[in-house]
C-alpha cells in the first residue's frame, strides 16, 4: 500500500495544479471586462480601458476645446491620463492574479 500514498500526493497535486489553470482562466476572463479609467489635469482628461489594455473611452473636459488651446498641453494631459490608467491596471491584474493563485508568485 505504501507505494499507493506516492501516487495519491501526486493525483492531489495534478488536482491543485488543475485547479490553479482553471483560476487563471476564469481571472482572464474577468480582466478583458474589468474597465478602470485614468485621469488629469483635475479630471479634464479621462480616459478609461480595459484589464486588456484596450482603450475603451477618452474624454476631455470642454473647457480645454472652448478656445485655442496649447496642443502640447493637451497631448500631454493625455499621456499623463494614459501613464496612470496604466497604473491602475497593473495593480488590478496584480490583485485579480494574486487571488487567482492564492498569493503565489508566477513567472507570466
Amino acid at each position: 500500500m505504501k507505494g499507493y500514498g506516492g501516487m495519491g500526493q501526486m493525483g492531489q497535486m495534478m488536482k491543485q495544479a488543475q485547479m490553479l489553470q482553471n483560476n487563471l482562466k476564469k481571472a482572464q476572463q474577468v480582466l478583458e471586462t474589468v474597465e478602470v479609467t485614468g485621469e488629469a489635469g483635475s479630471g479634464a482628461v479621462k480616459i478609461t480601458m480595459t484589464c486588456k489594455n484596450v482603450c475603451k473611452k477618452v474624454e476631455i473636459d470642454a473647457s480645454l476645446l472652448g478656445s485655442e488651446e496649447d496642443k502640447e498641453m493637451i497631448e500631454d494631459l493625455i499621456t499623463a491620463a494614459l501613464n496612470d490608467v496604466q497604473k491602475k491596471v497593473d495593480a488590478e491584474v496584480e490583485k485579480t492574479m494574486s487571488a487567482a493563485t492564492g498569493g503565489m508568485k508566477l513567472p507570466f
